[in-house]
């Protein structure tokens, strides 16, 4: 959500991050790599070209610490939909959605009106795809 807001620099390094952060708990599955599919699509042009860098998940959590307070919640507010697109729960991704909190300074007032958004999103998603069927 939003994620055309970022500059192409940090479209790149957000694939980067999503893709360690879904990868954490095993090898990506095919749920898991429809997701990051997604987010490049919703990202526009710029993440169509996107080419792995070679930044550890510790300096792609600090590249993104150093942004402007928006930029971190938008990417918080991404991973933590992307953690929960699949309907199974890790606890690897658990863990580390903790570890960018903390990296990023947000409060749990913070993380928990992301989060409204997030599952908001996500009913209303998962409402849209009952009626249709109906």
């Amino acid at each position: 959500m939003f994620l055309s807001l970022l500059s192409k620099e940090e479209k790149n390094y957000f694939i980067d991050l999503i893709t360690k952060l879904v990868s954490v708990d095993g090898a990506v599955n095919e749920n898991e790599m429809q997701v990051i599919n997604r987010l490049k699509y919703e990202m526009g042009e710029d993440a169509q070209r996107y080419r792995k860098s070679n930044l550890s998940l510790e300096k792609l959590i600090e590249y993104f610490a150093g942004k402007t307070k928006s930029t971190k919640n938008l990417v918080f507010m991404n991973l933590i939909s992307a953690s929960l697109y699949d309907e199974w729960y890790s606890v690897e991704e658990h863990f580390l959605i903790e570890e960018v909190q903390q990296a990023f300074g947000l409060s749990d007032k913070k993380k928990s009106e992301l989060m409204k958004i997030v599952y908001s999103e996500r009913d209303l998603r998962e409402r849209a795809k009952r009626i249709i069927s109906e």
